[in-house]
């Protein structure tokens, strides 16, 4: 049976807080859908294969959130889109880090047939990297957590 999920959203951490919002993979699967273009409910239902009800709480959820916003459809009366805000705009990076994340360790060479790539060139993104304030590339043990100003 399971269990209840522990509410992140008082945490002192940024990745917890980030979970609460975005942290199940159908509400970041929507997020990806709405970056291609989607913006109608039964848009992400059909490219998601979604239960409706799981794409309405997780819609529900994401909207409350800030990530979109609710706006008249002006083809129909009776629908509205879902169109991502500022904030919700921001989880680019995300999504592109997750993808490179399993572009190099969740396929067998030649297993993934397509790219992430730059629109108007049409080359492969660059691999992104973490930066000091000075321009140095950090390595996965070069940062840690302090107290803000400290």
């Amino acid at each position: 049976m399971k269990g209840k999920r522990k509410d992140l959203g008082q945490a002192n951490c940024g990745i917890a807080r980030a979970l609460q919002v975005i942290g199940d993979w159908w509400s970041l699967l929507i997020v990806r859908e709405a970056f291609g273009g989607k913006q109608r409910f039964s848009e992400f239902q059909k490219s998601l294969g979604l239960a409706k009800n799981i794409l309405s709480s997780r819609l529900k959820k994401l909207v409350e959130n800030g990530i979109f916003v609710i706006e008249p459809d002006p083809d129909s009366a009776l629908s509205h889109l879902y169109v991502l805000t500022p904030k919700g705009e921001q989880l680019h990076i995300i999504l592109i880090a997750l993808w490179q994340w399993g572009e190099e360790h969740c396929f067998e060479p030649g297993e993934l047939d397509i790219a992430m790539v730059d629109k108007p060139s049409g080359q492969p993104l660059a691999k992104l990297r973490l930066l000091a304030q000075d321009g140095r590339a950090l390595g996965s043990r070069d940062f840690r957590l302090t107290r803000a100003g400290a």
